[in-house]
C-alpha cells in the first residue's frame, strides 16, 4: 500500500519527485543563465557565434524528449529512463566544468570539452523531460484526480522556484568570485552540476515509495496493429491540431532570445541602481521566473473572470493569439531600447579608412594636420577629453601619413603607419627637439561583460605602479602606455600607486562606470602625480530597468500563449493520443531555436533591425494563426464514444479491434 502524507492522498514518494525537479530546473537554467557570456568571454567566439550554438543546444534539448518518451514507453519504463539519463545528465555537467577550468589544456580543448557537456546535457534534460511529471501523475490512484492537479500545480511551482533562484546565484558565483585570474566559471558550472548530483540522489532515495508503471511496448507497433475506425477518428482530430502548431515556432523564436540576445544587449547598459547595489547581465533573465509567479494568479484569479464578466468569449485560440502580439511588443520594445543602446558604441571605420583621436599632452594648445586634411580644424587644448574619433581617409589597406603639428608658433612634423578598420589614439608630447607624436592602437569594442576597460598613460620618466580593486598596471615612464584591462565598475577615490621617488601614493580616478574605456593620463603637478582621465569609449547612458517592460511584455504573452497551449493540446486530444500532441508541442519550441540560430549566422543586420524584424514576422505569424483559428471547429474527445456508437456502418469487426485494442492503447506514449 502506498505510504500517504499525514493522512492525505498525496503519496510520499512525491516530495521526492518534487525536490528532484527543483535540483534539475536549479541545475539547467543555473548552467543557461551564463552560458552566452561564457562564450563571449571565455571561448571568445563573438555574438552571433554565441547565439547560434546557444540556440542550437536549446533547439537540441526540446528535440531529445522523443527520444526519452520512447525509451520509457518502449524499453525501460519511466523510473530507469529517469536515473539512466539523469547519469547522462550529471556526467554532461562535469565535462562542461571541466572544460571551463583555464589550466585543462588549451582552447580546442576547452571547446571540445564544452560541447561534449553540452550534447550530454541536452540529451540529460529532454530525455527525462516528459518522464518526471508523467511519473509525479503515476503515484496517484485514479480516483485522486483533484490532488493529482494540485501535484501538478505544485510541480510547476518548483520548476519556476528552481529558475528563479538559479538566474539569481549563478552569475553571481560567475562575477563576484574569482578564480584562475577571472570570472569563476567552474564555479558557476560546478554549482548547478552539483545540484543535479542532489537531483539524482534524492530521486534515488525515494525508490522503495514509487509506483512505477511497466513500459507499453512500442509505440508504433500498438497503433498499426490497432488500426479501426475510432483510431481513424482519433488520429484526425490530432492533425486537426498539429496542423495549428505549424506556425507556432516563431513565437518561441522570440521568447527565447531572452537568454542570448536579451542578455547580450544587457552588457551594453549600465547596470548600476544608485548606490544600492548592481546586477550582472545575466541576471536579468530572472525577471521572466519572478512575474511569472506573479501574472499566473493574476491572470486566473483576476484578469480572466473580468473578461468573461464584460461577455468577451475568451477561447484558449484567441489567447494564444493575443500572446503572440504582446510578444511581437516585447520586441518593438526591445527595438526602441537598442537604438538608443548604440549611441554609445563606436563603429569599426569602414575599409580603406581608419578612426583617429588626438591626445595633447603638451603644455599648450595645438593645432595639427594629418597630410593636409582639414580633420581638427580648432586647436587642440592640453588634456583636453576628445569628443570623439574621427575617421581618416587612408585609401589602402595601410598607408604612411605626415602629421604637421604647431604649437607656440613653432612647426613639427612626425610620421605614422595607421592600417585600415583600426582605431588609433595620437599623443602629442614633449621631446628634447620640441614636440613628438606616439601613435597607440585603441580599443573601441566595449567589454563583452559590460565592465569598464582602463589603461594609463605615464607622462612622468620614472615607472609607476597603480593597483585598482586587485588589478594591477605597470606603466614605464616617458609616455608609456599600458594595455586595457578591465576593472570592477565603480567609484575610485583612493587608488593605491607607487613610484621610485614617491612622488605617487593615491590617485582618484573617480567612477569608472558600465561600457566605457578609459585612458588615464599621469602627470605631476606641485609636487604629486595626479590623473586626468578622458573617456575613449563613452559608458553604457541607457539604464537597465529599460529592459523591464520588455520582460513584462514577453512574460504576458508566455502565459496568454504557453500554458493556454498546453491546456488546449490536453483539451483536443483523445485520452491515447495526448502525448502526440505534447510531443509535437515540444517540437514547436525546438523549431523556433532553429529559426533563431539561422537568422543569427545568416541576416548578418544590425540588432536593432533584427528585433524589428522578429517583431515583424511574429506580426505576420499571428495573422495566419487567427485565420486558421477561425476555421477551427472545438471538440470534445470525451464524445468520442458516443459519436463512434452512433455510427450505424459499424461492423462487428471494429467491436472486436476496440476491445482486443482498448488496453493497448489506454496509457500509450503518456507524458
Amino acid at each position: 500500500m502506498t505510504k500517504k502524507i499525514c493522512g492525505t492522498n498525496y503519496p510520499v514518494s512525491i516530495c521526492f519527485i518534487v525536490v528532484n525537479e527543483f535540483c534539475e530546473r536549479f541545475s539547467y537554467y543555473g548552467m543557461k543563465a551564463v552560458l552566452v557570456i561564457y562564450f563571449l568571454t571565455y571561448l571568445h567566439w563573438d555574438k552571433n557565434l554565441s547565439t547560434a550554438v546557444y540556440h542550437a543546444f536549446s533547439s537540441l534539448c526540446y528535440f531529445t524528449p522523443i527520444l526519452g518518451a520512447i525509451i520509457a514507453d518502449s524499453w525501460l519504463g519511466k523510473y530507469k529512463t529517469i536515473i539512466y539519463l539523469s547519469v547522462v545528465y550529471v556526467i554532461g555537467h562535469v565535462i562542461k566544468t571541466v572544460g571551463a577550468i583555464p589550466t585543462v589544456g588549451n582552447s580546442i580543448v576547452h571547446i571540445s570539452l564544452s560541447m561534449i557537456g553540452l550534447i550530454l546535457i541536452a540529451f540529460g534534460t529532454g530525455g527525462i523531460k516528459p518522464c518526471v511529471a508523467a511519473f509525479g501523475g503515476d503515484q496517484f490512484n485514479e480516483e485522486h484526480v483533484s490532488e493529482r492537479q494540485k501535484f501538478f500545480s505544485i510541480f510547476y511551482m518548483s520548476i519556476n522556484s528552481g529558475s528563479l533562484l538559479s538566474t539569481v546565484i549563478t552569475p553571481i558565483l560567475r562575477s563576484d568570485v574569482q578564480c584562475f585570474g577571472g570570472d569563476c566559471y567552474p564555479l558557476a558550472f560546478g554549482v548547478p552540476a552539483a545540484l543535479m548530483v542532489a537531483a539524482l540522489v534524492v530521486f534515488i532515495s525515494g525508490s522503495g515509495l514509487y509506483k512505477r508503471t511497466p513500459p507499453q511496448g512500442n509505440i508504433l507497433l500498438e497503433v498499426c496493429n490497432c488500426i479501426g475506425k475510432r483510431l481513424i477518428q482519433e488520429i484526425k482530430m490530432v492533425l486537426r491540431v498539429l496542423v495549428l502548431y505549424i506556425p507556432l515556432p516563431m513565437f518561441w523564436a522570440l521568447f527565447d532570445q531572452q537568454g542570448s540576445r536579451w542578455t547580450l544587449q544587457a552588457t551594453r547598459m549600465n547596470l548600476a541602481f544608485g548606490n544600492l547595489f548592481t546586477i550582472e547581465p545575466d541576471q536579468m533573465q530572472m525577471l521572466n521566473a519572478l512575474l511569472i509567479l506573479v501574472f499566473v494568479p493574476i491572470f486566473d484569479l483576476i484578469i480572466y473572470p473580468l473578461v468573461g464578466l464584460c461577455r468577451i468569449n475568451v477561447t484558449p485560440l484567441r489567447k494564444m493569439a493575443a500572446g503572440m502580439v504582446f510578444a511581437a511588443l516585447a520586441f518593438g520594445a526591445a527595438t526602441l531600447v537598442e537604438v538608443n543602446v548604440t549611441k554609445t558604441v563606436v563603429d569599426p571605420a569602414p575599409a580603406g579608412n581608419c578612426l583617429l583621436q588626438v591626445v595633447n599632452v603638451v603644455n599648450s594648445s595645438v593645432s595639427l594636420k594629418v597630410s593636409g586634411s582639414d580633420l581638427f580644424p580648432q586647436p587642440i587644448q592640453y588634456l583636453q577629453d576628445p569628443s570623439g574619433y574621427v575617421t581618416l581617409p587612408l585609401g589602402a589597406s595601410s598607408k604612411t601619413l605626415e602629421i604637421h603639428i604647431r604649437y607656440n608658433e613653432n612647426d613639427f612634423t612626425c610620421t605614422e603607419m595607421f592600417d585600415q578598420q583600426k582605431a588609433y589614439s595620437l599623443i602629442v608630447h614633449h621631446s628634447t627637439n620640441g614636440s613628438q607624436c606616439k601613435l597607440v592602437h585603441d580599443n573601441i569594442k566595449k567589454n563583452e561583460n559590460g565592465y569598464p576597460l582602463l589603461r594609463f598613460l605615464n607622462t612622468h620618466p620614472e615607472a609607476i605602479n597603480v593597483t585598482v580593486d586587485d588589478v594591477t598596471f605597470h606603466a614605464n615612464g616617458a609616455y608609456d602606455v599600458t594595455t586595457n584591462k578591465t576593472v570592477p565598475r565603480g567609484v575610485y577615490p583612493s587608488v593605491h600607486c607607487s613610484m621610485p621617488s614617491n612622488k605617487c601614493s593615491f590617485l582618484d580616478l573617480g567612477l569608472l562606470d558600465f561600457g566605457a574605456s578609459y585612458t588615464v593620463i599621469l602627470v605631476e603637478e606641485s609636487g604629486k602625480i595626479v590623473a586626468h582621465k578622458i573617456e575613449d569609449v563613452k559608458a553604457n547612458n541607457v539604464h537597465i530597468a529599460w529592459q523591464i517592460p520588455q520582460y513584462v511584455l514577453i512574460t504576458v504573452g508566455e502565459v496568454m500563449f504557453s500554458i493556454t497551449g498546453l491546456e488546449f493540446s490536453y483539451s483536443q486530444a483523445p485520452a491515447n493520443m495526448k502525448s502526440v500532441l505534447q510531443a509535437g508541442w515540444l517540437l514547436t519550441v525546438a523549431f523556433g531555436n532553429v529559426i533563431v540560430l539561422i537568422v543569427a549566422e545568416g541576416a548578418g543586420l544590425e540588432q536593432w533591425k533584427e528585433f524589428l524584424l522578429f517583431a515583424c514576422l511574429l506580426l505576420g505569424v499571428f495573422i495566419i494563426f487567427s485565420i486558421m483559428s477561425f476555421f477551427y471547429t472545438y471538440v470534445d474527445p470525451n464524445k468520442l464514444d458516443e459519436i463512434y456508437l452512433k455510427d450505424s456502418g459499424k461492423e462487428e469487426d471494429d467491436d472486436d479491434i476496440k476491445e482486443k485494442c482498448s488496453l493497448k492503447l489506454k496509457n500509450i506514449t503518456k507524458l
